[in-house]
């Protein structure tokens, strides 16, 4: 996974700012990647779910972002990672309209429709790390 010329690019989120900053990454990244409007929007806005649930349920975090070429394809790879209480009912989570707070409960479910890959790996106690990939067509 590269970033560009110097590798992925690893941004704290520790506030709101981070997730705006993760959000103009995001964009940059996927208008390097050649990505239709469509698809750069929806990337940013799995992208915006992902880096708030960071902040506001894992109590901060890192997004790792960075440009993959695998098979051929180029794609934009984000890896949301946090040392939070982690997520104990991953079916409970991915399930639509399911919140575990006041938002609308589309964050997981709705970002996984959002990309092409998506990988959740979490248990309790132990953090949740959310891998994205978004691959231009």
């Amino acid at each position: 996974m590269s970033g560009g010329s110097d590798g992925p690019e690893v941004l704290e989120i520790s506030a709101n700012a981070g997730v705006v900053q993760a959000r103009q990454l995001v964009r940059t990244l996927a208008q390097q990647c050649r990505l239709s409007l469509v698809e750069q929007t929806k990337l940013i806005t799995a992208a915006s779910e992902l880096a708030r649930n960071t902040l506001i349920h894992g109590g901060g975090g890192t997004m790792t972002a960075g440009l993959v070429d695998e098979r051929g394809r180029r794609g934009v790879r984000l890896v949301f990672a946090d040392q939070g209480q982690g997520i104990g009912d991953t079916d409970l989570a991915m399930t639509d309209g399911w919140t575990s707070g006041s938002g609308m409960g589309l964050g997981l479910s709705g970002s996984k429709r959002l990309v092409d890959d998506f990988v959740l790996d979490t248990a309790p106690g132990q953090g949740t790390t959310v891998t994205i990939t978004k691959w231009g067509r």
